[in-house]
Parts: C-alpha cells; structure tokens; sequence
C-alpha cells in the first residue's frame, strides 16, 4: 500500500449555528416578489438587447470595471455587457436578474454540508477524491449539484498541473520563488526596473493561475473558466458552492524505475545461473579423504 487520503465531508469547518425557523423567515421575507419592479425594469432591457447589442465592442477594461463591481465571473460579465451594449449599469442590472451577483454574494456564506467524491479514470491509473461543499444537505442531493462536483472530480483527472483550487492558495514561498527566478533571466536585464516588476508579476501570476483549478478552462465548456462553472451554480441553487480540497494520484508517479536494455538484462541473468562443476567436485574431493583419514584417530 504506497498512500491514501480520507476526507470527512465539513471536518474542521466552523459550522454557524442558527434557528431554523428564523433563517427560512428571513429567506423568505428576502425573496418576496416585486412584480411591479420587475415588469417595469424587464420591458427596457429587451429592447435594448435588440438595438444596442451589435454597436459597442466590448473592451478588457469595461469587463474588469463590471467585474470588480459585481464580483461575477470574466465570462458573465463579458456576456452581460454585449447584451447591454457596453452599458456598466444595465449590465449590472442583467447579471442582477440574472441571479449572477448575488451567487457572488453567497461566496461568503459558510458551506459545511455538500460531498466527498471519487473519480477513477479508465484503466486506474488516475483516480481522484473531492470535497465540495454547499450550505444545506438539501442541495448536495439535488442533481445540478452531483452533476457539478462529477465534472469537477473528471476536470481535476485532466489537470495535471493543477495543485491548488485558488490562486490565492499557492504557497507564499512559491511565489516568491518564481520571483525570484523570474527577476534572473536575461531577457529582462535590459529592462528599466519599473518595467521589469511589472513583467515579473504578470510571468508569476499566469504561473500561479495555471496551477489553480478555478481558472482552468472548463471540460464541459470552454468558453468559461471552471470558477465560472460554480458561479453559475450558485445562481441555480441558490447556495453557495466552494470547493474545499481534492487529491489526484498517477500510477507510479514519483517512483524511480530502473532503465536497463532487456537483452543485456537476459544476458547477465543467464550469466548468473550457468553451473560451475569442476569446482564443485575439487572442492568436495579432499573434505572426504580428510574425513576417511581422521576418523579412526
């Protein structure tokens, strides 16, 4: 047996304990409908999804402004603002409806019930174990949440790289590390020292990124990243979705296997076993005369 991991779905996480009837009271008294406000802000919206949506493009800079102000994903944020034709505002508004900012807004709540899964890719040599976690057991029986924390078992199965769920969760070491190296290669000796941090910074974070499992491109869908996946999750189930931990074992992976040439092999082997009787039988000859002649002394 080389190793194993064992997980316990929510094991060291502060569980917040609270009256059940208070909570659903005050769910429910969130959740009650505005039929007036709705049918007012819908109506707009449409007709401006027709006429505006072909006139703006949408810049990087728009979708980090909408980004930072709504906490949605890239990919959303992006898709809002072709809708509302660049507009931040209305496109606020959309992923409001949407159901997107307020998913981002869940992120915050604590997630201690959910499931510990496996994967095992064919022909077992990789096999992965997750835990994901939402706020109810509820939601961890529904189907869009088993069918989300499979992907994420087959996503990691196809991630080699991937070490970390977050960006944030890279080791400060680590990153300094890469600093480190990075600051050392000649390529940026010329460079005025402003500029070599900031080039230094942008190498290091794309390192950090393609090591985090929220940033990979999803497998069921590559137009999104796998954080914007769990986003849209949120929005659907209306908890929140974390991912806590994950191990991915390879067959073999880290043991040294000795290269040999199989015919040099077969031949030292052969070698080895071949008989040697002439020794034998000068050897074996003199201890019988030499106990023939003692015995009878």
């Amino acid at each position: 047996v080389r190793r194993f991991s064992r997980y316990v779905l929510g094991e060291g996480i502060e569980k917040k304990e609270e009256n059940f009837a208070d909570e659903v009271a005050a769910q429910t008294k969130a959740k009650e409908p505005k039929p007036e406000a709705k049918v007012e802000e819908a109506a707009p919206v449409e007709e401006e999804k027709q006429e505006e949506k072909p006139k703006v493009a949408i810049s990087a800079k728009l979708v980090k402004e909408l980004r930072d102000q709504s906490g949605a994903g890239m990919m959303d944020c992006k898709k809002a603002l072709a809708e509302c034709g660049g507009d931040i505002e209305k496109a606020d508004e959309y992923l409001r409806k949407k159901g997107i900012v307020s998913a981002a807004k869940k992120a915050s709540r604590v997630a201690s019930e959910g499931m510990v899964s496996s994967y095992i890719h064919a022909g077992s040599r990789i096999g992965v174990l997750v835990e994901v976690n939402s706020e109810t057991d509820f939601v961890a029986r529904g189907d869009v949440f088993k069918e989300l924390v499979q992907g994420l078992a087959m996503q990691i199965a196809a991630s080699p790289s991937v070490e970390y769920v977050a960006p944030e969760d890279a080791s400060p070491e680590f990153v300094e590390a890469e600093k480190k190296a990075e600051m050392q290669k000649e390529d940026l000796a010329s460079k005025p020292e402003n500029i070599r941090e900031k080039i230094v910074q942008g190498r290091v974070d794309k390192i950090i990124n393609e090591r985090a499992l929220l940033t990979q491109a999803w497998i069921m869908d590559n137009n999104k990243t796998v954080g914007d996946a769990i986003t849209e999750a949120i929005a659907t189930v209306g908890e929140n979705v974390k991912v806590r931990r994950f191990s991915r074992y390879v067959l073999g992976e880290g043991i040294e296997k000795k290269e040999e040439n199989f015919a040099d092999e077969v031949a030292a082997q052969t070698k080895a076993k071949e008989p040697k009787p002439e020794a034998k039988v000068e050897e074996a000859a003199p201890v019988e005369e030499e106990k023939q002649e003692e015995k009878p002394k």
